[in-house]
């Protein structure tokens, strides 16, 4: 409704009935079920467009009136004339019949006088030709005796005045010669005026500069004009630009001294500012359109320049490596100073121009005055000025493209952003690699995990604050994908490091608690013990650092995202910067890219999303790997137990395990097998634990990470409890753990970490022997399947106390205690597969 045009309004509104059946027809839409924002929206546009129509109709009865005004007092004059000229006519046309003789015909009278005139007018054309042909036999001898008088100007008008007669010898073999000897002309007055313009221009004489300035549009030579001044205004500052060698640009070139690219660069803006600052009273008095021509100026300047600026922006990397970006970035918030001053400039230099009356607009008669109608609002009389005034000074700056001359020199590392962060941040965290364990055996390495998260994330910082510097957060995919990529990496290199030296002695060895000191650790087991506690510490003290840091990445791509809508909302692009040109070279790059929108939309997104996925996977694998590493140091002493289990002579023991033959050689009957020795000390180690997790209930660590422990799955943690409360509240509502850290990490209750920590190790320990401990065994007796039944029963009692279940076991278990008959009667029976059966078989001697 908005973009229908105010004659249209007016003819709808002309062809209904009534004002109010046209708006009912109007707002009525398609779908009578319409949120009321959307039928607001349609009366607002409603509005604006019939507020449009009464302006337009406002305007032009104004117009109307006024025309008519003008008129009316000549009406009784124009009317007296053409009576006087009717009558004159009657007159004149009564004496031309009286003339005729009788019997000749008027039409052959009005033949003749059309013949007559119609041989005037071509002879009057032929004469023109003839007096044009003469002008151009002398033209080349007035215009060269008018050069040695020095007369200037009427030279410049002679060949003007021959210049607009090139067209009659258009298509005749004379066109060619004619155009030669113009340009030749005009070659020589140029020349003759060249030394005596420059001195002008260099003098500052304005008006001889304008006088010369109208002999070159003379003779259609403005744009030479505008290269002579050109020329001589910016001199100083080319020479300035080619002499000056710099020390991170030109290093091989001996000279001394030297000064970086940054400095020079912004005292050469400071004095290109004082040159166009000068040029701002200078440029109107000379030329007519002095916003496009100092627009000119600048854009010329630019171009001159050799080596090009960003010639030398790209030698900048070439000598300092990734560096350099920060040297781009500041020289580009040099050039933003200069471009905001640049275009105050332009808008003080618009009012130096001086607006010319139309001469043949005569003086106008006195307006009458009336009443004007009120039903105009005044607020919608003023913007509607100011809109026009806006729209014609968006049409001027839209031909004014200095500023997209000087930002243009920007925009390729502007689109490269997200390569040349990346290998900045590679460069800046190199440090954080030399803080790894394998390099620092000596060092306590949880404090040292957490300092270098401190430094880490401070370097990350600073990435955003140069994105959003240097590219308004157009570059923001790729600043996400370079910190990802780092980030990940050096958690990654973390994680391979403590894998390697996690066993390593730490500088403190631990002792172990007196109630704990009946367990079978030595005290490197209980270093170790201490040592991933506090490692886990600190990577949660990491993933609290990398949540704080996404909020506030976060909360830059709202804001930039809010921008975009804004200016959607107002029917533009997103442009931001110094000046309109240099947001809208941004605007136009590829990175204004679908990758662009697609992580503004994630960014707001309820709930909130991770936005460092690959960092956040790496952090859970440092977390498991950290838990993996406890998880073997706590089972190490029932893996030590279980290292002989498979190779017990009992396995082989013959005899009847029902009965027991005495001394006396008498059959004793055995109701049931006690666990082998090795069992029962598993067991011991296994009903242990609980006891350890009591003494470590109040260290946090332990509840840090829970789904990257071994063998517990989401549901089970789901099973454990309510939710005690959330590491982080204020990121919002709480959310269960993933495979992949979430953003708001759970904290459950103590008994519900021990809970899951106890189940983590009983599944450790069943699937370390049901898979690296009992395929191991290479015979069962009669005797031995017996004992094995009864280890493995007592095995499941005690893990079922842990609340352990473990399906392999219970199958190992049922295989076992199986007879010959019973046994080969299953491997008939089961489908091929089941491997615990196969193994039991192959132990027994089943087919």
């Amino acid at each position: 409704m908005a973009s229908t045009s105010a004659s249209a309004l007016v003819q709808e509104l002309d062809d209904v009935p009534d004002v109010l059946t046209w708006l009912n027809d109007t707002l009525t839409p398609q779908d009578n079920h319409v949120p009321l924002a959307t039928l607001e929206s349609l009366l607002a546009d409603l509005l604006t467009a019939t507020d449009l129509s009464a302006v337009t109709t406002s305007a032009a009865l104004e117009r109307t009136i006024d025309e008519v005004s003008r008129s009316a007092p000549r009406l009784t004059y124009d009317l007296h004339f053409m009576r006087d000229g009717a009558l004159s006519l009657h007159s004149a046309l009564d004496t031309v019949t009286a003339r005729i003789p009788a019997g000749t015909g008027t039409s052959a009278a009005l033949d003749k006088l059309q013949t007559l005139d119609t041989a005037k007018r071509r002879m009057e054309a032929v004469r023109d030709v003839l007096r044009e042909a003469e002008s151009w036999s002398s033209l080349e001898a007035e215009v060269t005796a008018l050069l040695a008088e020095r007369a200037y100007d009427k030279a410049a008008e002679r060949l003007s005045e021959a210049s607009r007669s090139m067209p009659v010898f258009a298509g005749t073999p004379e066109y060619e010669p004619r155009r030669a000897l113009m340009v030749s002309l005009q070659n020589q007055l140029e020349a003759a005026l060249s030394s005596a313009l420059v001195g002008a221009i260099n003098s500052g004489d304005t008006a001889l500069c304008r006088s010369f300035y109208g002999i070159f549009a003379n003779i259609q030579r403005e744009s030479e004009f505008r290269n002579y001044y050109f020329g001589s205004r910016r001199a100083g500052l080319v020479a300035s630009w080619q002499s000056e060698v710099l020390e991170d640009t030109e290093p091989l070139v001996p000279a001394v001294p030297k000064q970086t690219f940054s400095a020079f660069w912004a005292s050469f803006c400071a004095n290109f500012l004082l040159v166009v600052n000068a040029e701002r009273t200078s440029i109107p008095a000379i030329f007519p359109d002095p916003q496009i021509t100092l627009s000119t100026f600048i854009t010329s300047t630019l171009s001159t320049l050799q080596p090009s600026c960003p010639q030398r922006l790209a030698s900048l990397f070439n000598t300092a490596g990734s560096s350099a970006l920060k040297d781009v970035i500041s020289i580009y918030k040099t050039t933003e100073e200069f471009a905001a001053s640049t275009d105050k400039i332009m808008e003080k230099i618009q009012f130096s121009v001086i607006p010319t009356d139309n001469p043949s607009d005569g003086p106008l008669p006195p307006k009458h005055t009336r009443r004007r109608s009120m039903r105009m609002s005044m607020s919608w009389r003023s913007n509607s000025a100011t809109n026009f005034s806006r729209a014609q000074q968006s049409t001027l700056n839209d031909a004014l493209d200095w500023d997209q001359t000087l930002f243009q020199a920007f925009l390729d590392f502007q689109v490269e952003y997200g390569t040349l962060e990346r290998r900045l941040l590679s460069d800046e965290l190199y440090f954080a690699s030399t803080l790894t364990p394998n390099k620092n055996p000596n060092a306590d390495r949880a404090r040292l995990l957490r300092e270098c998260a401190v430094d880490v994330f401070s370097v990350a910082e600073e990435s955003l604050v140069r994105c959003m510097a240097f590219t308004y957060g157009y570059a923001a995919p790729g600043l996400v994908s370079a910190l990802d990529l780092s980030l990940s990496s050096l958690v990654d290199s973390w994680t391979q490091s403590l894998t390697a030296n996690l066993s390593a002695p730490s500088s403190a060895p631990a002792e172990s608690e007196d109630d704990l000191a009946d367990l079978d650790y030595s005290p490197q087991d209980w270093s170790n013990i201490q040592l991933v506690l506090h490692l886990l510490a600190s990577t949660r003290a990491v993933l609290d650092r990398l949540a704080t840091f996404e909020s506030k990445l976060r909360a830059a791509l709202v804001q930039i995202a809010t921008a975009f809508r804004l200016a959607q909302h107002e029917g533009g692009l997103y442009t931001p910067g110094a000046t309109k040109g240099a947001g809208l070279l941004l605007a136009q790059s590829p990175l204004n890219s679908a990758a662009l929108h697609a992580l503004l939309s994630s960014a707001e997104s309820q709930p909130p999303v991770p936005l460092l996925t690959t960092t956040r996977a790496s952090i859970a694998s440092l977390a498991r790997a950290l838990q993996s590493s406890l998880q073997h140091t706590l089972l190490a002493p029932l893996h030590a137990y279980l290292s002989s289990y498979a190779s017990l002579a009992l396995w082989a023991a013959p005899g009847d395990p029902k009965s027991m033959r005495t001394a006396s050689d008498l059959h004793v009957p055995v109701f049931s097998l006690s666990p082998s020795e090795i069992v029962q000390r598993v067991a011991e180690g296994l009903l242990n634990l609980p006891r350890l997790f009591e003494v470590y209930a109040d260290d946090d660590a332990l509840g840090f990470s829970l789904n990257t422990l071994p063998n517990v799955d989401e549901a089970y943690l789901s099973g454990l409890g309510e939710q005690m409360h959330v590491q982080s509240p204020e990121l919002g509502h709480n959310r269960r753990a993933s495979l992949v850290l979430p953003l708001k990490p759970v904290v459950l209750s103590p008994e519900a970490v021990a809970a899951a920590w106890l189940s983590s190790l009983g599944h450790s320990i069943l699937s370390y022997l049901t898979s690296n401990v009992l395929p191991k065994i290479r015979t069962l007796s009669v005797s031995g399947a017996a004992q094995l039944s009864s280890d493995l029963g007592y095995m499941s009692n005690i893990v079922r106390a842990l609340n352990v279940e473990y399906e392999e076991l219970d199958r190992w278990k049922e295989y076992v205690g199986m007879n010959d008959e019973e046994g080969n009667r299953v491997v008939g029976e089961k489908i091929p597969g089941d491997q615990v059966l196969v193994l039991v078989a192959k132990m027994r001697g089943w087919t």
